[in-house]
């Protein structure tokens, strides 16, 4: 036994509670009698003659003599405020001493006793910490258990001893807390985790870099190197210094150096969490998608002051609206749920007909037995002439839907889970589609040669499955977010073909990690051995939904950046290089920026414990303005993550304040109007103050 406390012996009020380890080597637990039972039999105390104060010697053996060759032992911590018993310290020590001793003598097959802490058992329970123990096929060996000792790092033990339970909003990383982060102890290991990452800044991004379809490189006019400040570039602009390469270079500098900053100049307030918006492509239109299943329109014409548009509903949506896309000329807007119908609205003001209900799982054909197919939409995008709408669907499979014809003219059941995004190659052309899926592929199909249902080639690189895919729009670039916590940049010349990928087994490169539910563990990173991607970005969290990423555009940012919504409540930017260029923090525009609803209730969206609750914010979607300095990030955010904003940021030089009007932080309702009671500081009485659309 690990302890010198006899099970025997009944505990006092002042013994350490200690616990008890089965050891089959100690000879307490040995069958010193020669019968063959396995337990002996005692009368109950006090229901005989027989005299109380007698010792009673209990012997129990267990069905198993060596359990496999372990011993659990469960680590009890103790709450804040209580003091523990230095006495039973310095006797809880000299048994620790005694056990080694007695390990040392019994030589070194003797079985090691697992300590597991409280929060080791509650990442057990989740569906990470059960992949990490079956997939192994078991319990480790005592060997197995003493190497995996020998990579834990101290010195995060010694911080997690230290500053357990401590409150603070940020890991032991130094990276904001979202209450999904992993528990435990961190390994190290040479061909995993953190030290498998890929380099920053990388070789492949700098090189795109200096191609030039990536925005702008400065060329030093001295020796003496200094950030210039824009008054600095707008002045050498108006001298006409330099000839018309230097001109024209500058031009692009002042455009690529304006990023948006995390002061939120308007913040739009929603009765539910928003799940995705866009600007058009000329920038005119805006929209934002919300789980009350209602798509509100703005006319952002002038991006610094928009205007309430009109709403749009979907009825008999399921759980939320999905997806949104608009066709290229702004006269309709296509929108999904979680159902094969997608809806089309019109988006003249004037016009308050109904949507038309187009069915995806019309494909011309009837079913053999007449029964209706049904699935649910994740992604919809329009073609580039508007004739057309592409979908991701919930049956792994792509759809294409011919709104002239009213049906699907194309079903390619290419994956083998669902398709979470898809995007047409190119904007002036329908026959490049890419689809990304819960498989960790991306498709590429071309259909002018589908004759026989292949794909034209396959991108593999990500460990987990695809949230979102973007298109640069040339017919090259591809933008991917995944489960795996990276964005990934993909050229359509390196991508795999199709006999290539069929000889590579999927599944012996993932975990299958349940974002919705549990933190992603960097140790547990293994990298692609197929990675066919040009650069990977890290750092945003892509947790408990579909978070996308974007190229930025080519008018306002000189297609300089990607960037991507995260769960920790930021928009990241980064280079094509890896290196992170900018930051925009949602969370701490608008935290507090609502009151707290006494009738809502903030558990129902999260778990407690963890942010349920509090205040917290989750970027899933953000659109940069194609002309101008200014993103819009659509998020769920609010006390517990229950409502939702969408945050307009401009690029103001460094200024957190504003003298003109209106001021920075202007608070508004979901139609853009002014509400004395989004800047009240606390909700009073059990009457619902809060106002409906």
């Amino acid at each position: 036994m690990s302890s010198s406390q006899d099970p025997r012996d009944t505990p006092s009020e002042q013994d350490d509670p200690r616990t008890i380890v089965y050891d089959p080597t100690d000879p307490f637990w040995q069958d010193t009698e020669d019968d063959n039972d396995d337990m002996d039999y005692f009368p109950a105390e006090g229901g005989s003659g027989e005299d109380e104060s007698e010792d009673i010697d209990a012997h129990f053996h267990d069905a198993a003599e060596n359990l496999g060759g372990f011993e659990i032992e469960v680590e009890i911590t103790r709450d804040e405020g209580e003091e523990d018993d230095e006495e039973g310290d310095e006797d809880e020590e000299e048994d620790e001493d005694n056990d080694d001793e007695g390990e040392s003598a019994t030589g070194t097959n003797a079985a090691r006793p697992i300590y597991i802490s409280r929060d080791q058992i509650l990442q057990l329970l989740g569906h990470s910490g059960l992949r990490q123990l079956f997939a192994t096929g078991g319990f480790a060996t005592t060997g197995a258990r003493f190497r995996t000792r020998r990579l834990v790092d101290d010195d995060d033990d010694e911080e997690d001893d230290d500053e357990d339970d401590d409150g603070s909003d940020h890991t032991d990383n130094g990276e904001r807390a979202t209450g999904y982060d992993p528990v435990g102890p961190r390994r190290r290991r040479r061909d995993r985790g953190r030290a498998a990452f890929e380099k920053v800044p990388s070789d492949t991004g700098k090189e795109l870099m200096d191609t030039g379809t990536f925005g702008a490189n400065p060329r030093t006019e001295d020796s003496i190197k200094r950030k210039k400040r824009l008054a600095y570039k707008v002045m050498q602009r108006e001298l006409g210094l330099g000839g018309n390469g230097r001109q024209k270079n500058a031009n692009r500098l002042i455009r690529q150096d304006m990023i948006p900053e995390g002061v939120a100049d308007t913040i739009i307030h929603y009765n539910a969490r928003c799940y995705s918006g866009q600007f058009s492509d000329d920038g005119n239109f805006f929209f934002s998608c919300a789980q009350d299943f209602r798509v509100r329109m703005y006319d952002t014409s002038n991006p610094y002051d928009w205007k309430y548009y009109k709403t749009v509903v979907y009825p008999y949506g399921q759980w939320t609206i999905t997806d949104a896309s608009l066709s290229p000329d702004n006269r309709f807007l296509a929108y999904s749920s979680i159902r094969s119908i997608v809806c089309l609205a019109p988006t003249d003001p004037n016009n308050e007909s109904e949507p038309h209900l187009l069915d995806f799982a019309n494909t011309g054909t009837l079913h053999p037995h007449g029964i209706h197919t049904y699935f649910g939409i994740w992604s919809i995008r329009f073609s580039g002439d508007g004739r057309e709408i592409v979908a991701g669907t919930g049956d792994n499979s792509v759809y294409v839907y011919d709104i002239e014809r009213r049906q699907s003219i194309l079903r390619i059941p290419g994956h083998e889970d669902d398709v979470n995004a898809v995007c047409f190659g190119d904007s002036q052309s329908p026959h490049i589609l890419y689809s990304g899926s819960d498989d960790t592929t991306i498709k590429v199909w071309d259909r002018r040669s589908m004759g026989d249902g292949r794909e034209a080639g396959v991108f593999l690189g990500h460990t987990e499955g695809l949230t979102y895919v973007d298109s640069k729009g040339d017919g090259r670039y591809v933008l991917s977010n995944g489960k795996d916590q990276t964005a990934k940049l993909w050229d359509l010349r390196k991508m795999m073909s199709k006999d290539k990928a069929d000889r590579v087994d999927l599944n012996a490169y993932t975990t299958r990690f349940e974002y919705r539910s549990n933190g992603y563990d960097d140790s547990d990173y293994r990298p692609h051995p197929h990675d066919c991607s040009l650069v990977t970005f890290r750092g945003h969290k892509v947790l408990k939904t579909l978070i996308r990423c974007h190229f930025s555009p080519p008018g306002s940012t000189d297609s300089r950046y990607v960037y991507s919504g995260s769960y920790d409540g930021s928009v990241y930017v980064w280079n094509l290089d890896a290196t992170l260029a900018g930051k925009i923090d949602v969370l701490k525009a608008t935290k507090n920026s609502r009151p707290r609803d006494p009738d809502f209730m903030a558990e129902t969206y999260d778990f407690p414990r963890r942010n349920g609750g509090r205040w917290s914010t989750c970027v899933r979607d953000a659109s940069w303005h194609p002309t101008a300095p200014v993103v819009a990030a659509t998020s769920w955010n609010g006390w517990g993550n229950t409502s939702g904003t969408c945050t307009v940021h401009t690029w103001n030089d460094g200024m957190e304040e504003d003298e003109a009007e209106p001021q920075l932080g202007r608070r508004v309702n979901a139609q853009l109007q002014h509400d004395e009671r989004l800047y009240k500081s606390i909700a009073t009485g059990s009457r619902r103050y809060w106002y409906e659309d």
